[in-house]
């Protein structure tokens, strides 16, 4: 609940750049129940009640002690397909930085050898290029299209699915991201105050 200043901040400033990927509630059917967006302090409710139950791990994305953005590995299902799906989103202002990449990897990491996930799955709107550049740095396997798949920015909205297994990355898919980094050589976009690649 104390991160709720920073993140509606964040949210604020940068709602122009999140609606076309922002998640939408489609309209009531004439039976159904009239379903509004959830406050904030809802929201943080159902994900934690969600991570209690063992079905989401809900994480926020700090940078240079600043919140940033927000993922959240949702829909675990255990048994036989011990899989789970990731959503994110990142501040504008950090885009292109490697933030969100390197969030995705340490998650992916935490997912498949501590929590004992096997698959990570991440669908992506097919016009979000930058979303489609995260997954796509990370090495993960672009599965197909999933018409109509979620309701976003209004809409019934296609997706690409793309996943990894945790035998894709035996070593790990934070240090596959770094070894990627180090052999292209150092960003030609936005540094830290350091004059290090952010």
């Amino acid at each position: 609940m104390r991160d709720q200043r920073a993140w509606r901040e964040v949210n604020r400033r940068n709602r122009d750049w999140l609606r076309p990927w922002e998640a939408t509630i489609p309209p009531p059917t004439p039976s159904g129940p009239i379903v509004h967006r959830p406050t904030y302090r809802q929201m943080v409710r159902h994900l934690r009640s969600e991570a209690n139950a063992g079905r989401m791990l809900p994480f926020v994305i700090e940078y240079q002690g600043r919140l940033v953005g927000q993922l959240t590995v949702a829909g675990i299902t255990w048994g036989s397909m011990c899989s789970g799906h990731v959503g994110y989103w990142v501040d504008e202002s950090v885009a292109g930085r490697g933030v969100m990449p390197t969030a995705v990897a340490l998650v992916v990491d935490h997912c498949f050898r501590t929590v004992g996930l096997h698959r990570i799955e991440v669908c992506i709107r097919p016009e979000n290029g930058p979303s489609r550049r995260v997954v796509e740095k990370l090495g993960f396997r672009e599965e197909g299209l999933r018409p109509r798949y979620l309701h976003i920015d209004g809409a019934w909205r296609d997706h690409l699915v793309f996943a990894l297994t945790a035998e894709e990355v035996p070593d790990g898919l934070l240090g596959r991201w770094h070894r990627t980094r180090a052999q292209a050589g150092p960003p030609s976009g936005p540094r830290n105050t350091q004059g290090n690649p952010a």
